[in-house]
């Protein structure tokens, strides 16, 4: 059964892998691993766009096509936490239909993935700023103890995790298939694409 120690080891060894220079891309297909493994991208890209629009130096123009990219992103991003919650609950939904008065989960395993993506880069990213050789003892320090409080954090989701597919499993607990329903990208949806449509 899929752990959150074989999440988090994904997630590390991607986000080292992705960061090298020259590097050849990881095949994907539609295995959970493969899905998890995709949907990380997505946060690995976002975080390396949503640095471009942070840019002192970026251009108006520059910002506006970042912003296009981080809304296709985040899209994908969410379609791929649907699409690892789908393949779980194929696995333990019949179990948790035949115990339907077990505690409902507010998250969904998918979206705690999510989480734990965003934290491998948070945790890489601090980890770079404690060695950075042109910083301050005063920044490493600042950083080594915000590193501390971020595995913390990515142990105790991790945790809890592991509890709620345990759960699921045993038909203890159960969650349920949310659909992201964001509308930013649909054109009939968001006022700001369907309110200049020509008439």
């Amino acid at each position: 059964m899929l752990n959150a120690a074989i999440i988090t080891g994904i997630h590390d060894e991607t986000t080292r892998f992705w960061h090298q220079p020259e590097r050849d891309e990881l095949i994907e297909s539609n295995d959970l691993l493969s899905l998890i493994r995709a949907q990380h991208r997505e946060n690995f890209d976002l975080w390396h766009e949503e640095d471009k629009a942070r840019d002192p130096e970026a251009t108006d123009a520059g910002i506006a096509r970042v912003k296009r990219n981080i809304d296709r992103l985040n899209q994908r991003r969410n379609d791929l936490v649907e699409r690892i919650d789908v393949q779980l609950f194929t696995r333990l939904g019949d179990t948790m239909k035949h115990h339907p008065d077990a505690p409902l989960h507010s998250e969904t395993p998918g979206m705690m993935i999510d989480r734990l993506s965003i934290l491998a880069l948070k945790i890489f990213h601090t980890g770079e700023e404690t060695h950075r050789s042109t910083a301050t003892e005063r920044h490493r320090q600042r950083n080594l103890d915000r590193l501390h409080l971020l595995c913390e954090q990515r142990f105790d989701l991790a945790s809890a995790l592991d509890a709620l597919l345990k759960d699921a499993a045993a038909g203890t607990r159960r969650f349920k298939l949310y659909r992201q329903m964001k509308m930013y990208n649909d054109p009939d949806l968001n006022p700001a694409v369907y309110g200049k449509r020509t008439r």
